[in-house]
């Protein structure tokens, strides 16, 4: 035992080799976690992503690679992660998104962004979660988003596989509420809703508004976020994985069922 809270724990995280996903794979390996990661990478990026992981302190690393919009690959990598594992953490963090009025939204993105948000939660966690159960110990971490607790215009296939793994988590939090005990740490399942975060994706739309403030980059974050987000200021990465990891520790064995909103009062309004 090292003493890391984490020490012989499994995790798996989805879209886990940037951005938030990434942000939680390095709390959980920093707390000693063996960590599997998941997303579209180059084997160069994998690479670097797995030793970055492990100088975070994750004794031991793993890629495993899955299209979320196959059934079939997600049960493979399901099984992978099992005998390597088995898997103890499961963050469904994995995510699209596309905008268009509700007219204009096509069956082919219905149906793309519901499979990678909602329907490839929905496998992993059928498919992980009895043995979590069977062991008394379990955490599942969805990703959701302000989306999943409330609306916006030209987003409706994303705000519905948002609402859609809120709800899923929640039917999910009560089948295994009794599942073991405060000493083995029980089985919980919440879901973490950040509003605006500092990632690469949103980087473009920074740097837009930013430029009609004269360059000031803060300045632009503040014009972005004055529409819905009444703090001003974004999340940063580092502190979703701050959440997750508390979220997986034994005090947390009674908090389940949750979706945590990290918005800067966006969902207070």
């Amino acid at each position: 035992m090292t003493g890391k809270t984490l020490a012989e724990r499994t995790a798996l995280v989805t879209g886990s080799v940037q951005g938030i996903g990434l942000a939680i794979a390095r709390a959980l390996a920093a707390e000693g976690a063996r960590m599997a990661i998941h997303g579209h990478a180059t084997p160069e990026q994998v690479a670097a992503v797995e030793a970055d992981l492990r100088a975070c302190g994750a004794p031991e690393t793993i890629f495993l690679e899955a299209d979320l919009l196959d059934v079939a690959a997600i049960e493979t990598m399901m099984a992978r992660a099992a005998e390597w594992g088995p898997i103890d953490i499961l963050v469904n963090n994995a995510g699209i998104q596309r905008t268009a009025p509700l007219a204009d939204a096509t069956a082919a993105v219905w149906n793309e962004i519901l499979a990678v948000n909602l329907s490839a939660a929905f496998h992993t966690m059928r498919l992980g979660m009895p043995g979590m159960g069977a062991r008394g110990f379990g955490r599942v971490i969805n990703i959701a988003s302000v989306h999943g607790l409330v609306a916006s215009r030209d987003k409706s296939p994303y705000v519905a596989s948002k609402f859609g793994l809120v709800g899923l988590s929640k039917v999910a939090a009560l089948e295994y509420a009794a599942s073991g005990s405060r000493e083995t740490g029980g089985v919980t399942v919440n879901c973490i809703c950040p509003g605006w975060t500092e990632t690469a994706i949103i980087g473009p739309q920074v740097e837009a508004r930013a430029a009609t403030h004269g360059g000031d980059h803060d300045a632009g974050i503040a014009s972005l976020l004055s529409e819905k987000q009444p703090s001003l200021r974004m999340s940063d990465p580092s502190e979703i994985g701050a959440l997750a990891l508390w979220l997986c520790q034994k005090p947390a064995h009674n908090l389940t069922g949750t979706a945590i909103p990290v918005d800067g009062g966006w969902t207070a309004q």
